[in-house]
């Protein structure tokens, strides 16, 4: 049979996800909703999925199931505002780039700041359970294949009976500002980004270590400076691969402290209100985080006097 690519179908507005996570008990669950035709699909290539004019694109399902390429995993994301089911569909790497035509393939991080807010949710969940259905199918306690449970949101190993769930790493994220000027904010360039974006100190929490105790960690290695006044501030999900950002606000000890670690961090900065508005603006001095990003979120609040 030939491959019918599958028809777009916009987005209810707004895309407002339901879990509805007791109907995951139902076995069944995804086959009856891949039978009913009024079920929308977002299909998720590694961490990208089809962008129209800066709203998601699904699809019909039954187009989808028509033909090539092969959905590597299904699972049930929830249902939208008007009760239709919403289903992840897990695609390979190599699929091509015209599987949902008239649309783009976006990565979360560059599409989902100009997201609704309520469709980037739905986009950070379907990258989240996407890339762990897609990296994680072995028991890790003894190494068999598991099988699929919970519409796509639980494993079961059938060797040693154990259930495994979508894993969730905590790491923090902090803005700090100066100890004596409420203008004045560090921030540091990652290596990894050569050196030449400047953004929020952030890091993993450590087994045993509170958040707080993490904050006071991350930030004295990275940047050299003790903290006070830490206070949170929210939380993003963020699945590369799989943390929850926790964000906080803090105030150094004392500025003539920070330094970078020269590994990690090449180097720290101090920026005041005007040079940051500029950047905001894309008139300079510095490259800022992107719009989906908590760290974009601190920076923004703090220049606009958020308190």
């Amino acid at each position: 049979m030939p491959h019918s690519a599958p028809a777009p179908v916009e987005p209810p507005l707004p895309l407002r996800l339901d879990r509805s996570g007791a109907e995951r008990d139902d076995d069944l669950l995804v086959e009856r909703v891949r039978a009913d035709a009024s079920t929308r699909v977002l299909v998720v290539r590694r961490d990208a999925a089809p962008v129209r004019a800066g709203r998601l694109v699904l699809v019909d399902v039954g187009h989808l199931a028509s033909g090539p390429p092969a959905v590597r995993e299904w699972a049930f994301l929830g249902r939208s505002a008007d009760g239709a089911a919403i289903l992840l569909a897990v695609v390979p790497d190599d699929a091509p780039d015209d599987l949902v035509p008239d649309a783009e393939w976006a990565a979360l991080r560059a599409a989902g700041g100009g997201l609704p807010e309520s469709e980037a949710e739905v986009f950070t969940t379907a990258v989240a359970l996407a890339g762990w259905l897609r990296d994680a199918p072995f028991c890790p306690a003894c190494g068999s294949r598991t099988d699929l449970r919970h519409a796509g949101w639980s494993r079961h190993c059938p060797s040693c009976g154990r259930e495994h769930f979508p894993r969730t790493d905590p790491a923090v994220i902090v803005l700090v500002q100066s100890a004596g000027s409420d203008d004045r904010i560090l921030l540091g360039a990652n290596a990894a980004w050569g050196g030449d974006r400047y953004s929020c100190f952030a890091g993993f929490a450590e087994a045993g270590e509170s958040l707080e105790d993490a904050v006071r960690r991350e930030v004295g290695e990275e940047a050299g400076v003790r903290l006070d006044g830490i206070s949170y501030r929210g939380s993003q999900a963020w699945p590369y691969p799989r943390s929850l950002m926790l964000g906080f606000r803090a105030r150094v000890v004392a500025d003539d402290e920070a330094r970078a670690d020269g590994e990690e961090i090449v180097e720290v900065r101090w920026f005041d209100r005007d040079e940051i508005g500029a950047s905001l603006r894309g008139e300079g001095p510095v490259q800022l985080p992107g719009p989906a990003s908590i760290a974009r979120r601190l920076i923004d609040d703090w220049f606009r006097g958020v308190v």
